[in-house]
């Protein structure tokens, strides 16, 4: 009898090969699965929302109140759902860059290219304005430019991938590419400019003595079943942190939608009226919130008539420039180089908003 240790399997019969490919099979089959139910009911949502304000509560259709209680009856469900998607789907895209990754590919590029690199990078990569310390710090001890480095600040935040999501589903890719290609626009831009300013010296001693880790890390490798387990956890993680402030940010978007009338949002937003950007931006910077907390707010001003780049200056300037941020860049940085920060980038976001209200 021939021994089992002796017995060669092609990779098809190979035991494990085997349960591998079961184990992918099972992940295709719950996952189209769960797909058609999520669309069965999202297809469903506005006539739930219908009845429940106007059948089960018996509020009057027509009214201010059933109107912005019929919004939030259906924007709460379908943002969650989207967000449930997009950040499940964002999970997976992410477990492939990893901090030390994202420092290798950035550190030796020549200036405005690595400016570019860093700002598509930004999309991509989990990382948001709490990241900002630690990532600065990797960042500037493994030799990637000042500039570079803040063409990837900028860009993280600003053109948050779960608000591009979110955007797109709601309101059309036109929308969704604008928010994109600008954010990308000013990430580029600004960090060029802070680039050529010469303005290392403006960032905390601290920051300097650290030196670079010489030795290099080891990649570990992940299986897809650790990148669908990441993509879970993203979406424990990043709901459970933003869902207060997405609820309440539906909430200001039923009240707009159902209280304030189209002529006032117009005279106050609109792209008639010069200071209107640079108010919508003043305002956005005080407010703490995230992009998917802001989408609701934005869909709302749109419908009633505000002005494209109005709002966009308005939803760049909450998620960019937001006070909490500034904050915790104040511990890298210092002051003058946190104005200028503040100057480049909000600069950027006024002739965005200027420009968008003069095109569209």
């Amino acid at each position: 009898m021939q021994s089992s240790k002796n017995v060669k399997y092609t990779s098809e019969e190979n035991p494990s090969f085997v349960k591998k490919k079961i184990l992918m099979s099972m992940y295709a089959i719950f996952g189209a699965t769960g797909i058609y139910l999520w669309w069965l009911l999202y297809i469903k949502l506005h006539g739930l929302s219908s009845w429940l304000t106007h059948e089960l509560f018996q509020i009057e259709k027509g009214s201010h109140f059933g109107a912005s209680i019929e919004f939030f009856f259906y924007d709460t469900p379908k943002v969650m759902m989207l967000l449930f998607l997009v950040v499940f789907g964002v999970g997976i895209i992410r477990s492939f860059f990893t901090p030390e990754k994202t420092s290798a590919i950035l550190s030796g590029k020549s200036e405005f290219a690595g400016n570019i690199l860093a700002a598509l990078l930004g999309i991509v990569t989990p990382f948001c304005s709490c990241s900002a310390v630690p990532l600065f710090i990797g960042f500037v001890t493994a030799g990637v430019p000042l500039g570079v480095t803040f063409s990837f600040l900028i860009a993280a935040p600003m053109v948050n991938e779960i608000a591009l999501g979110l955007l797109y589903a709601l309101l059309g890719w036109e929308i969704a590419a604008i928010y994109m290609g600008t954010g990308l626009f000013i990430a580029v831009f600004a960090g060029w400019i802070i680039g050529k300013l010469g303005l290392e010296k403006y960032i905390e001693q601290w920051v300097k003595n650290i030196n670079a880790d010489a030795g290099a890390k080891s990649e570990i490798k992940i299986t897809w079943h650790d990148r669908i387990v990441y993509g879970w956890d993203a979406v424990k993680e990043i709901i459970g942190r933003v869902w207060i402030y997405v609820i309440l940010g539906i909430a200001i978007g039923a009240v707009i939608h159902g209280y304030i009338p189209e002529k006032v949002m117009a005279s106050f937003m609109g792209n008639k009226s010069w200071w209107s950007v640079p108010l919508a931006v003043g305002m956005g910077i005080p407010m703490y919130s995230n992009a998917a907390g802001i989408i609701p707010v934005v869909e709302a001003l749109l419908g009633k008539g505000a002005a494209l780049g109005t709002v966009l200056a308005f939803m760049m300037s909450v998620i960019a420039l937001s006070f909490p941020e500034m904050v915790i860049l104040r511990k890298v940085l210092k002051p003058r180089l946190i104005g200028v920060f503040i100057g480049v980038v909000g600069g950027g976001i006024l002739i965005v908003g200027y420009l968008f209200n003069l095109v569209i």
